[in-house]
């Protein structure tokens, strides 16, 4: 009799465990595609940087919020249709980040700290930004990116081709 129920036990707990299991929800094919190509590298004058790209709006409202840390010289790059000015908060972003704002033409043209959890946000002065690379704080000193220094425009381009997306969509023509 102990035996028949602790054979029962097994099968029930058997059943639970592959009923349970089996309702986990797979990764889409376009997820798996995104997260192989979720960071590319590209240059800053003669820096190597290697970088997510937040280009969808829902990609670029996320950001890094949730994270709790980034390695250095990993950040992420933020790209706009057009060059307007730019203001970044740090809702849910538990990083110190340093936030460089970019012209249209890849020019770095600010950089500016921001706070964990600021909801205050961090506006360009310029009111032509094209690209905000968000780096871990004092990452752009520490990776001896200074003001004026440009984005590799063309690797740019082919990481937003990469990603299934148009670059002329973001003004980068070939």
């Amino acid at each position: 009799m102990k035996l028949t129920k602790v054979i029962l036990n097994f099968q029930f707990l058997l059943l639970f465990f592959l009923l349970f299991s089996s309702c986990k929800k797979g990764k889409s094919e376009e997820e798996n595609k995104l997260s192989e190509q979720q960071y590319f590298f590209f240059h800053i004058g003669n820096t190597k940087i290697k970088a997510e790209l937040a280009i969808l709006p829902k990609e670029r409202q996320r950001g890094l919020m949730f994270r709790k840390k980034m390695e250095p010289g990993t950040g992420m790059l933020f790209i706009f249709e057009y060059g307007t000015p730019q203001k970044f908060w740090m809702k849910n972003t538990r990083i110190p980040l340093d936030i460089g704002y970019f012209s249209p033409q890849g020019k770095l043209m600010e950089i500016h700290t921001a706070k964990p959890f600021d909801l205050n946000g961090v506006p360009s002065r310029s009111k032509n930004i094209q690209f905000v690379l968000e780096l871990n704080l004092h990452d752009f000193r520490n990776q001896k990116i200074k003001i004026g220094d440009r984005l590799d425009l063309e690797q740019i381009r082919n990481a937003i081709k990469l990603r299934g997306l148009n670059p002329k969509n973001y003004q980068l023509q070939p």
